[in-house]
């Protein structure tokens, strides 16, 4: 089967949860979070549950978790994957993972070196599978969260839930 018929038979829409890590976002100042619910309705996927947490390890589990339970076929978590010592989103999810998907954080941060230069190595963006799952986890800030969606999650968004829930 060739690459495009092997993706053609991707769903036409995906249902998302989105989660934002912060400890000083919002609702209204949660700029990233906005693009991730604008850019996902625009392709047509449906947002199940949207939620901001602070940046501790069980608030971001339970979100993941609830997002899950849910019905959620794919969660989308932008921030807290800084340096920062508050900066705990991998740490909180990386362990969800059954099987991690290491081409993201390797292309994104290969894209953003083109955008921002060396400071792209500092980015830990990553994505993996947990229970069926797809979870891709990418920085808070706008521009990371555009790079990430237009670039690489939403091409990939609907193929990836096809491929994860196989089985």
């Amino acid at each position: 089967m060739s690459h495009h018929d092997h993706k053609s038979k991707a769903p036409e829409t995906v249902r998302v949860g989105l989660l934002t890590v912060s400890d000083t976002r919002t609702t209204d100042n949660d700029e990233g979070g906005r693009s991730l619910r604008e850019m996902c309705e625009r392709r047509g996927h449906v947002v199940v549950a949207q939620r901001i947490v602070c940046d501790e390890a069980t608030p971001i589990v339970a979100a993941v978790s609830e997002f899950v339970a849910s019905r959620a076929e794919a969660v989308l978590v932008t921030g807290g994957t800084g340096l920062a010592p508050r900066d705990i989103t991998i740490e909180a999810i990386a362990p969800l993972f059954e099987k991690r998907i290491d081409g993201f954080g390797e292309l994104f941060r290969a894209l953003s070196f083109r955008a921002i230069g060396s400071s792209a190595m500092l980015s830990r963006a990553a994505a993996g599978v947990h229970r069926g799952v797809v979870v891709f986890v990418m920085p808070g800030s706008p521009a990371a969260v555009k790079l990430a969606m237009e670039d690489l999650v939403l091409p990939e968004l609907a193929h990836a839930v096809s491929i994860a829930r196989r089985g």
